[in-house]
């Protein structure tokens, strides 16, 4: 099976991390505390970082699009719950266990990993909010 791909929703959802981003890590939220736990020094040039956010903010939203397609085939029911409902699983089974995980061993900051997977769990949310709002393409 193919996944049926709203690529409108997926592009939305790719822009949704940079907003997310933008006020999670803003100096006002939790960009200070970011800063000093990351030891990240203010100023230097973000734009590579920022294209590099784009791309795979766009591969992340594109393999959450396919996948609620797939879980939406399987499971049924509405199309938005199918992709809030996958958002979390792969945001549990794959980004906050490798955060933690790699967390862990690199020995970060616990905030700061709470910090990290909290920001991924709202921008997945997001995401799942988005692809799921739009009816996949061809259906």
């Amino acid at each position: 099976m193919v996944p049926e791909i709203n690529y409108w929703a997926v592009i939305v959802a790719t822009l949704s991390t940079m907003v997310v981003g933008a006020v999670w890590y803003t100096p006002r939220v939790f960009g200070n505390a970011w800063m000093r736990l990351a030891k990240v020094e203010p100023g230097g040039n973000a734009a590579g970082p920022l294209v590099l956010t784009l791309v795979v903010s766009f591969l992340s939203a594109w393999v959450l699009a396919g996948a609620a397609y797939i879980a939406w085939q399987f499971y049924g029911g509405s199309f938005l719950w199918s992709s809030v409902a996958t958002a979390l699983f792969l945001w549990v089974g794959f980004t906050a266990a490798r955060f933690v995980t790699h967390d862990a061993f690199e020995r970060r900051p616990a905030a700061l990993t709470v910090m990290n997977v909290a920001h991924e769990l709202v921008t997945f949310a997001v995401m799942g909010l988005i692809i799921g709002a739009w009816t996949p393409a061809g259906v």
